[in-house]
């Protein structure tokens, strides 16, 4: 799983239509209509992936957006999570959120497994969150509600055909390329 935040911005003229001998022509002129933060989980074999927008990026945040992923598998034993290390991705989270017995609980159903540092590029959603940037969020968008409708509309088609992600990163180049990071 990984997050991305995304600007909401309007533009402040309209669209000038295509006329013949004339192209569609827009100002570069915007009015930034504050950020919306979209978490992204992703089951790449599977083609499977589980989207949602939020207002922020926090602690409670991410503890509510897991707490709604393991739903999703209610058979499952353990989810595999992968994670960067932002200081929003650790079992404090869901200890500041919950009580008690329901952190206790999802954390029960979670291994969290993180990238290492400069290795971020290492985990697969962020492969999804670049798909979804080039074929739901090349444009401006303006309005929460329809980041959300959008992100949603692009998630369920990506769903439907069972969009996978292929990963040919090996063990072997993983340590070849992150060699230079760690000491021997």
């Amino acid at each position: 799983m990984d997050e991305k935040s995304k600007q909401l911005l309007e533009d402040k003229r309209g669209i000038i239509p295509m006329k013949p001998g004339s192209p569609e022509k827009y100002d570069g002129e915007y009015q930034r209509m504050g950020t919306q933060n979209i978490f992204v989980a992703v089951e790449p074999l599977a083609g499977k992936r589980f989207i949602k927008v939020t207002e922020q990026r926090k602690k409670v945040d991410f503890a509510h957006f897991i707490k709604e992923l393991i739903s999703v598998y209610p058979n499952a034993k353990k989810i595999q999570l992968v994670a960067d290390n932002l200081n929003t991705h650790f079992e404090s989270s869901f200890y500041e959120t919950f009580n008690l017995r329901e952190a206790r609980r999802i954390l029960e159903k979670i291994d969290f497994h993180y990238t290492p540092k400069h290795g971020s590029w290492l985990n697969m959603a962020e492969i999804e969150i670049n798909m979804m940037d080039k074929e739901c969020l090349n444009r401006r968008i303006g309005q929460k509600e329809i980041l959300q409708k959008e992100i949603m509309a692009w998630a369920n088609q990506r769903n439907k055909e069972r969009k996978k992600i292929k990963w040919t990163f090996t063990k072997k180049k993983a340590d070849k390329k992150l060699s230079k990071y760690y000491v021997a």
